[in-house]
């Protein structure tokens, strides 16, 4: 989204189990976000809201609702140094990878060694 430019308001999480029954739930954020702390925090809370326990579980879909232009969010001022922090660095990630391509930058667990 955040390469698109875009925001949003809130995410749907649509669960399909054996039997073809389904499950969907859609929960709104307080204001359009393209961050992956805010969009991770709600799907966390989607799939609390799932309470899957034993389920057969065949099918699984988040999807991003009412999306927005970025450039249209209001940036709310925070006092949250760590997550102004993780705000930057997540600005700088979408810049290397927008230059170097998307596999220049991710996690460290994931970097296989030289040698």
């Amino acid at each position: 989204m955040r390469r698109r430019d875009q925001a949003a308001r809130g995410l749907t999480l649509t669960l399909r189990f054996a039997g073809d029954a389904t499950w969907e739930k859609t929960r709104r954020l307080t204001a359009p976000s393209a961050h992956d702390d805010d969009l991770r925090l709600l799907a966390y809370q989607l799939m609390d809201a799932a309470a899957l326990q034993r389920g057969r579980l065949t099918g699984l879909v988040l999807g991003a609702d009412d999306l927005v232009d970025a450039g249209r969010v209001a940036e709310q001022i925070s006092l949250d140094t760590g997550r102004e922090a993780r705000l930057l660095a997540e600005h700088v990630s979408d810049r290397i990878r927008a230059k170097y391509g998307a596999r220049a930058i991710g996690p460290a667990g994931a970097l296989r060694r030289a040698s």
